[in-house]
C-alpha cells in the first residue's frame, strides 16, 4: 500500500534513500536551536499576527525594531536596549565634554604681541662747577666709591617659584635681565654708538622695528629715544675714559598673569668720561657721569626658550647735562671744568600741530651731593 506523501509510481530509480536520507546528508551539521532563530534578522509573524489586514509576512529583527520575544509582549528586546544604552552614554559623554569646556578654569595665554615701549629720558642739569680729575680719584670723592665694578654689581635676587612659573624659569628671565643690562650699559661699543645688535638680539620680535627706527631716527617722543634702550654717548661730545663703570641697583620679579612673568631693574651706572674732540685730555680731565635707569622687562614662556625679552617701559634720569641738549639720540655731558647752567629746557608749543614731545620740558636738578668731592648728605629716613 502507498504511504500518503510517497510518488504514485513509488520511488523512482537513482533516487534512493529518498528525502530522508537527503536530509541526512546535507543538514545533518545544522541545528536549529533557541539561539540560531533568535539571530535570524528576519522573523515570520505567528498565524494571529498574520490575521491582522495588509499585514506582512515577516518583520524585520534589527536592533532598534527590538523584535523577538521582548516586541510581542510590548517591552524591548535585548538588540533596542543595547541601542538605547548606547545612544545614552553617548549623549552623556557629549554632555560632559560642553560642560568641561565652559567651566575649565584654565586660563589662555595672552594672544596679543608684545607692546611697544614707552620711555622717560630726563637730563639733570649741574647745580655747581662740574669737578674734574682722575677716574679714580672721582670715584673715591663720589657716592660711587663703593660701587662694584661692571657686570658684577648687578647681583640676582633670591629666588622662588610662583604659581605658575618654576624657579628654573625664573632663574632664566633674571639672567636675561642681567645680560640686557651688561649689553645695554656697559658694552664700550655699545657706548660709543658703534654698535647696537648685542642688544637687539635679546629683544622680542615685536618690538624690532620700533627698536631699528630709534637707532636710525631718534625722537623724544616717548617711543623712539635711543637712550630709553640702551647708553650711548654722543660721540661729538664725550668718550668713556675708563671701562671700568662703577654699578649698583637691585632686581625684582613678580607674576603678572598666568603666563606673563615681569622682571623690574633698579640701577645706578657712574661712567667716567672726557671730550670727545682735540689733544686726549690729561690725566686729570676725566668727569664723572650718572645714569640711573629703572626698567620694566616682560617675559612669556617663549620668551624663556628663546632668551629674549620685552622691554615695557624705561625711565632715565642722567647728568650732568644741559637741560636744553635733546638726549634722546645720545648723552652729552657738561665735561669737566664746566659751570653751572642757567638756561632751561627747549620751549614748548601748544599749538603746534603734528606729534608733540612727550619728554619735552622735562629737566631735572643734579643734586650737590652727586657731585665728587662735595659733602656727601645722606638721605633723610
Amino acid at each position: 500500500m502507498a504511504v500518503p506523501g510517497d510518488p504514485p509510481n513509488g520511488t523512482p530509480e537513482g533516487m534512493s534513500g529518498g528525502d530522508d536520507e537527503f536530509r541526512s546528508d546535507e543538514y545533518r551539521s545544522v541545528v536549529f536551536d533557541e539561539d540560531f532563530v533568535r539571530a535570524a534578522r528576519l522573523q515570520e509573524y505567528s498565524a494571529q499576527e498574520r490575521m491582522g489586514e495588509h499585514a506582512r509576512a515577516v518583520r524585520s529583527r534589527s536592533i532598534w525594531s527590538g523584535g523577538g520575544a521582548g516586541s510581542r509582549t510590548g517591552t524591548p528586546g535585548r538588540g533596542a536596549r543595547q541601542g538605547m544604552l548606547l545612544v545614552l552614554l553617548i549623549a552623556t559623554a557629549f554632555a560632559a565634554a560642553v560642560y568641561m569646556g565652559l567651566r575649565n578654569p584654565y586660563v589662555p595665554p595672552p594672544g596679543g604681541h608684545a607692546q611697544p615701549l614707552g620711555s622717560t629720558v630726563v637730563p639733570l642739569a649741574p647745580s655747581t662747577a662740574v669737578p674734574g680729575g682722575r677716574p679714580a680719584d672721582l670715584y673715591a670723592k663720589s657716592p660711587a666709591a663703593d660701587y662694584r665694578v661692571g657686570a658684577a654689581g648687578i647681583t640676582l635676587p633670591a629666588v622662588r617659584r610662583t604659581d605658575h612659573f618654576t624657579d628654573v624659569q625664573i632663574l632664566t628671565a633674571l639672567s636675561i635681565a642681567k645680560d640686557y643690562l651688561v649689553n645695554s650699559s656697559l658694552d664700550p661699543d655699545v657706548l660709543a654708538g658703534a654698535a647696537n645688535r648685542p642688544v637687539r638680539v635679546l629683544l622680542d620680535p615685536d618690538q624690532l622695528a620700533q627698536f631699528d627706527h630709534s637707532m636710525t631716527s631718534p625722537a623724544g617722543d616717548g617711543r623712539h629715544a635711543v637712550t630709553g634702550w640702551l647708553v650711548r654717548f654722543d660721540p661729538a661730545v664725550a668718550v668713556v675714559a675708563d671701562s671700568r663703570v662703577r654699578v649698583s641697583g637691585s632686581l625684582a620679579y613678580a607674576e603678572v598673569a598666568p603666563e606673563v612673568l615681569e622682571v623690574i631693574t633698579d640701577h645706578t651706572f657712574v661712567y667716567a668720561v672726557r671730550p670727545a674732540t682735540g689733544v686726549p685730555a690729561a690725566a686729570e680731565g676725566a668727569s664723572l657721569f650718572t645714569v640711573r635707569r629703572e626698567l620694566r622687562l616682560r617675559f612669556d614662556r617663549d620668551d624663556l626658550n628663546a632668551r629674549r625679552l620685552e622691554l615695557a617701559t624705561a625711565y632715565v634720569i642722567a647728568g650732568p647735562q644741559d637741560c636744553s641738549s635733546d638726549p634722546a639720540g645720545g648723552f652729552r655731558p657738561v665735561l669737566a671744568g664746566a659751570g653751572p647752567t642757567t638756561v632751561g629746557p627747549p620751549a614748548s608749543d601748544p599749538y603746534a600741530t603734528g606729534q608733540p614731545r612727550r619728554t619735552a620740558g622735562l629737566c631735572g636738578v643734579l643734586a650737590p651731593s652727586a657731585t665728587p668731592g662735595e659733602t656727601q648728605v645722606s638721605p633723610a629716613p
